[in-house]
């Protein structure tokens, strides 16, 4: 370990021990716990208000979807570059602050009788904007607060917790609304980003703010960013699988509330508890990845996991095949789902994270943010054309197809296949 690694740390981080004892890591953990608790609490809520309350068309559905992930494909690449002028810390409290005023307009809204489809979209791309200003923040802030050691060990912590807030908000929103209003649980996804931000402002961070002087010109460091990621091989592959992967799997994630509350008759209740147990599969791959890293090896565990997750969405679709038993089938393809995808996620993110010289973290989770996420409102409008015109179910199952045969195509012949350790260092990735 270099001492350009202790800086990057922290000043709380410590070098030995577990990365449970780095306060400013508990504060951060503690933030995105309550944020994450928040957000799943309300987690139906918006798509309950469009499908039930405004009887949203499947177009209409695929728009909402478009409009809370529009802002990764629009602003994307230049909030990599302003978060790395920024001190990360007061770019998430803001980010908190934004989500909860705007989310709290709509149970206002339906107070006064006024509440509309417009207002839906207008709030989901207004906190998917301060959304992506918080996560490409949230994710590069992480190596300023542990040493490269217990960055994986940190994703995984964080991960958990987001996976428990999965299980239980889902599921008891779903309790939530046999008695409230969808409107009135956005009241807690509020209170959740407001916690956030309060526990957020706790962390003791000593990054510096870049110098005027030392900017040059947004384009160039855009660049810069999109460089890095597309320069070395094995993070191009990582890149392209999870963008093409969210490509196809949105148009079977964006129609899920048509096809379980219409397709298979189920209610909101229901659809909450389903949601909740599957989650569970993510409690368990993010408690179970740092040790299916070592003894599957890290390359391989990438490769593997995002063919399950292709499996899990396969299981999901059997519950269009046999109705009488679509509530197995529903738990069982979200778990195995969930148990994948944080499996990849916490594999992939800590590659990235060590190999990436402090200064551009900013820029590099955003230019990969860009690709991965910036399809999702393009596959969600596409979901919702193909849902319209040719059906909801035939539209999931293309999805899941396709998102299998990317996998296969972009990391099943390469080599992460049979990599037990991913380099650390940019030399060596350059090597590998």
């Amino acid at each position: 370990m270099t001492s350009d690694d202790v800086t990057d740390a922290g000043p709380a981080a410590p070098v030995t021990g577990s990365v449970w004892r780095n306060r400013n890591f508990q504060r951060l953990w503690v933030g995105e716990s309550l944020s994450q608790l928040g957000e799943n609490l309300g987690t139906l809520a918006i798509p309950v208000i469009a499908v039930v309350m405004l009887r949203a068309t499947a177009q209409e559905v695929g728009y909402l979807t478009a409009a809370q992930q529009l802002a990764f494909l629009v602003i994307g690449l230049p909030v990599g570059a302003w978060v790395d002028r920024m001190r990360k810390r007061r770019v998430m409290i803001t980010a908190d602050a934004v989500r909860a005023a705007a989310l709290l307009t709509i149970p206002a809204a339906w107070l006064f009788g006024a509440l509309h489809i417009w207002q839906l979209y207008a709030v989901a791309a207004i906190v998917g904007g301060a959304t992506v200003f918080f996560d490409v923040t949230y994710q590069s802030i992480v190596p300023r607060l542990v040493v490269s050691d217990h960055v994986a060990p940190a994703n995984s912590g964080l991960e958990t917790s987001a996976q428990v807030a999965r299980v239980g908000g889902p599921a008891l929103s779903g309790a939530l609304l046999a008695v409230v209003k969808a409107p009135l649980l956005l009241f807690a996804t509020a209170l959740g980003y407001l916690a956030s931000m309060i526990a957020v402002a706790t962390i003791r961070d000593d990054e510096p703010k870049r110098e005027a002087s030392d900017h040059t010109s947004l384009f160039t460091e855009i660049g810069e960013g999109l460089r890095f990621v597309f320069t070395h091989s094995l993070l191009t592959r990582i890149t392209i699988n999870t963008g093409a992967t969210n490509l196809f799997e949105g148009l079977m994630t964006t129609l899920v509330p048509l096809f379980v509350l219409r397709e298979l008759h189920l209610t909101p209740t229901v659809f909450g508890v389903i949601e909740g147990i599957g989650a569970a599969g993510g409690i368990l791959g993010a408690v179970t990845t740092p040790w299916l890293m070592r003894r599957v090896g890290e390359g391989s565990l990438i490769v593997w996991s995002s063919l399950g997750s292709a499996l899990g969405g396969i299981v999901f679709m059997l519950a269009a095949v046999l109705p009488a038993a679509s509530i197995p089938f529903l738990i069982g393809g979200m778990f195995v789902f969930s148990f994948t995808v944080l499996n990849y996620n916490i594999a992939q993110v800590s590659f990235r994270q060590r190999l990436c010289p402090p200064r551009l973290l900013g820029r590099m989770n955003a230019s990969i943010r860009f690709v991965v996420w910036g399809v999702t409102p393009i596959a969600a409008a596409v979901a919702g054309w193909l849902g319209g015109g040719f059906g909801v179910v035939p539209t999931m199952w293309l999805g899941v197809v396709l998102a299998a045969l990317a996998t296969i195509a972009v990391l099943v012949f390469s080599p992460l296949r049979t990599m037990k350790k991913l380099p650390h260092t940019l030399e060596a990735a350059e090597a590998s």
